[in-house]
């Protein structure tokens, strides 16, 4: 499914690029320097198009949300929409450029197309997005219950942790050195004031 991704990613940018040169030398060729929808099917075919099928190669890669029938009805309809919308720009580039007049109906039709194409768009781009938001769900959800290791009978394996419980003891070794150390260190403080009084306060210093 990556590689298919990467297709479509390396065909619509092809299609950018035909556009956009389509674009530039359409207009150069009848004269025409006004704004024209014909200037946004090269971004549109960039963005919606390649730029996207290389996000959906990487959430692939990562999350394989591709799987099932469902996906590929999703990718076709999001093909459609995607295409239709930039026929329905060139229709309407093309009559920008010449300058022809159309009639209501066909004014209307024209948007009503690029109308069509947006929300195929639109529907397919929500369910791509629900799709891989319930894949990473899932995978968020297995990581947490992952099953407890058990033997060939079926048994539970048990671990023993040894830190947990050696730790208790060697925290009340630790505790018990250092408090010996801090009585050791006052009763040697306390014998040297001892041995102070009593060289300061013999018989010989007695008048």
């Amino acid at each position: 499914m990556e590689k298919r991704y990467a297709d479509a990613a390396i065909f619509y940018a092809a299609a950018a690029m035909v556009f956009g040169v389509f674009y530039r030398e359409f207009t150069k060729f009848n004269g025409f320097t006004g704004k024209t929808n014909l200037s946004v099917m090269h971004t549109h075919y960039f963005l919606l198009g390649m730029f996207f099928f290389l996000i959906l190669m990487l959430l692939e890669k990562n999350f394989r949300f591709s799987g099932g029938e469902k996906i590929g009805i999703i990718l076709t309809v999001y093909h459609i929409g995607l295409n239709v919308t930039a026929l329905g720009f060139l229709l309407r580039g093309l009559t920008q450029v010449w300058g022809t007049e159309l009639s209501r109906g066909m004014d209307a039709s024209i948007s009503g197309l690029s109308g069509v194409g947006h929300i195929m768009l639109g529907i397919s781009m929500i369910l791509l997005l629900l799709k891989i938001r319930k894949k990473t769900v899932l995978e968020k959800v297995t990581r947490k219950k992952r099953k407890r290791p058990v033997n060939a009978d079926g048994t539970a394996v048990y671990r023993i942790c040894l830190s947990c419980i050696y730790r208790p003891f060697l925290n009340a070794a630790l505790q018990t050195a250092q408090l010996f150390i801090a009585q050791q260190q006052a009763d040697d403080t306390a014998e040297d004031s001892c041995d102070r009084i009593n060289d300061g306060c013999g018989p010989e210093h007695i008048k």
